[in-house]
């Protein structure tokens, strides 16, 4: 059985990562010598969810809904304007330089451009081996270069890539270079950014594989960011849907495909393709109307409701509350 079908055994483990009410707002500035501030991107605006060890959680959503800037706060190579991020119950914003640092070796992330994210002037050896090094995880040279050449391995990488260039390799290859750079700090977290999204189909498949068969062997906890819901649905114990900033339905992954109760989630749904010709047929997918608005200029009210087929004036008045409708299911929406 799959996470669709039962509960996951991380529901039983402790809280790892608890986000609450984080905001990231971005100036906007006009003017080269006298800057003045004309407006606000509201990229991400008072989200909350938690993860426990051992488990996947999915963010999905259109692009520039603000999953990865989440993700890039969680990592703190973003800053946040409000709200909390703890991460074994200690407050990320709070920690010195010092204990950040450490902290950093237990956060890992794998970035989604396989093609940019390695330096193209080190080798593979050099490019997995390098973090070790640097926080002293390994002893001399020769201790490096072993974990290195293990974590290939791990990974399905032959051995002979060990002293070859990133341009030497293909994209799967390239991505499972990734990965193994981010297992070399012995990582409790990963935050998968959009982690398959640049692969061929058959790829994906083999890296979302890896990437469960590792969590099993390491008990990894994931953030897995994406915009695929059919990739989301197969790897994630739990999804959160995310539009324009915020977060609007999150439960479990077979709860939410199977039973989705929000509008927005509901036409992201309707057009993922099933793998059954009659089903797929008879299906009519539910089309929103309009673009998504901007995030400098946000709607008041659900931010949804101008492309909500059930928007009414609460709607544009008030902000639905991200509230709990039924066991490990919320949704913000006043019609739900």
């Amino acid at each position: 059985m799959n996470a669709t079908q039962m509960a996951s055994p991380a529901q039983a483990q402790p809280v790892l990562l608890d986000v609450a009410d984080l905001r990231v707002h971005f100036p906007v500035s006009q003017g080269i010598v006298f800057r003045r501030r004309t407006g606000t991107v509201k990229a991400v605006d008072g989200i909350s969810f938690s993860i426990r060890r051992g488990e996947t959680l999915g963010l999905v959503g259109e692009s520039g809904c603000g999953k990865t800037t989440t993700g890039r706060c969680i990592l703190r190579l973003t800053p946040s304007s409000a709200g909390s991020i703890r991460f074994e119950g200690r407050e990320l914003g709070a920690l010195s330089h010092r204990a950040l640092i450490a902290v950093r070796r237990k956060i890992q992330v794998i970035f989604q451009d396989p093609y940019s994210s390695l330096n193209p002037r080190m080798t593979i050896g050099q490019i997995v081996g390098e973090g070790p090094a640097v926080h002293r995880l390994t002893r001399n040279a020769r201790q490096t270069e072993a974990r290195v050449r293990e974590l290939l391995g791990l990974t399905g990488l032959a051995d002979d890539v060990y002293g070859r260039y990133p341009h030497e390799l293909s994209g799967g290859q390239r991505q499972r270079v990734g990965i193994a750079r981010a297992l070399s700090m012995n990582p409790m977290f990963i935050v998968c950014d959009e982690a398959v999204s640049a692969l061929d189909v058959s790829i994906q498949a083999q890296i979302i594989n890896l990437l469960e068969t590792l969590q099993r062997e390491f008990g990894l906890t994931y953030l897995f960011i994406s915009h695929d819901l059919a990739v989301v649905r197969h790897i994630s114990d739990r999804v959160a849907v995310m539009y324009l900033g915020k977060i609007m339905e999150l439960a479990g992954s077979g709860e939410l495909y199977d039973h989705p109760r929000h509008p927005y989630t509901q036409a992201l749904l309707s057009v993922v393709p099933i793998p059954d010709p009659d089903v797929e047929s008879r299906r009519e997918p539910l089309l929103l109307q309009g673009e998504v608005p901007s995030p400098l200029n946000p709607p008041g009210g659900c931010v949804f409701h101008p492309r909500c087929p059930l928007a009414t004036d609460i709607c544009r008045r008030v902000v639905p509350v991200f509230r709990d409708i039924a066991a490990g299911h919320q949704v913000a929406c006043h019609h739900v």
